[in-house]
Parts: structure tokens; C-alpha cells; sequence
């Protein structure tokens, strides 16, 4: 290739590498003014569209802290929290070793030195207890 036809090559990439930004910047452009007909101003809204965007972090306001075998184990939610603060300690450990921790009956029976029926019976039990619990406080 000589050097004409590479300036040649050089000036249509060019004009190619323009004519993309050119279509790019009346894109971007488009779809600012889209957004700026269908969007509103903060200033324009009404106190009640304001109160619907509106909203409220709730980072460690309903935490509860159980400790089952030396481990945190944090409960979010206040009514189960106190539902299962009713619970003996035994029961709590299984419920809360199950479900909050994943551990399966076999793992709690090793670390609470109890066969795996055991486990199994106590929580099915301890559920029980705890649905009529949460049934009679109207929790769905």
C-alpha cells in the first residue's frame, strides 16, 4: 500500500469515527429531552407526591440479638422475636440452629450432644407452639 491510499483509509475511518459521534450526540440529546418532558422537578411536586417518594431506612431498629452456641443470631422482625423469646432456652437454640444458622438436625443434635429424632420432634414441636403464637397476635 502506498501512502496515498492509507491517508485514503485514515480519511474514511475518520469521517466514519465522526459521523458515529455526530449520531451518538443527537441520540443522547433525544433521550435528555424525553426525560426532561416526562420528568418533574422536586419544586413542582405537591407535598403528597413528595410523601410518595418518600422513604425511611430501618437499619437496627428492629434487630434482636439471640446467641445460640456462642454465634449471633440477628431476628429482623419484632413479633418473632418476641414470640421466640418466650421459648425455653432448649427450644430457642433448636429453632434458632435450624433456620437462622441452616444447620440440619443432625449438626444440632452433634453440638447439643442429642440424637437427630430428638431435634427433629422438639422442633416440630417448638413450631407448632410458635405458629399459635404468632395465629393468636395476627401475624400472616
Amino acid at each position: 500500500m502506498n501512502d496515498d491510499n492509507i491517508q485514503r483509509i485514515q480519511a474514511q475511518f475518520a469521517a466514519f469515527c465522526i459521523t458515529v459521534l455526530k449520531n451518538e450526540k443527537a441520540k443522547i440529546h433525544n433521550e435528555y429531552k424525553k426525560g426532561r418532558e416526562t420528568e418533574k422537578s422536586l419544586s413542582e411536586m405537591t407535598a403528597a407526591e413528595l410523601f410518595l417518594t418518600a422513604t425511611s431506612d430501618k437499619y437496627f431498629s428492629e434487630e434482636h440479638i439471640f446467641e445460640v452456641l456462642g454465634k449471633p443470631v440477628i431476628v429482623t422482625d419484632d413479633l418473632l422475636a418476641k414470640a421466640i423469646s418466650k421459648l425455653p432456652k432448649k427450644k430457642q437454640e433448636v429453632i434458632l440452629l435450624y433456620y437462622f444458622l441452616e444447620m440440619n438436625d443432625r449438626e444440632i443434635g452433634d453440638e447439643l450432644n442429642m440424637i437427630r429424632q430428638s431435634i427433629s420432634k422438639r422442633r416440630n414441636v417448638t413450631l407448632t407452639k410458635l405458629r399459635e403464637y404468632l395465629d393468636e397476635e395476627g401475624f400472616e
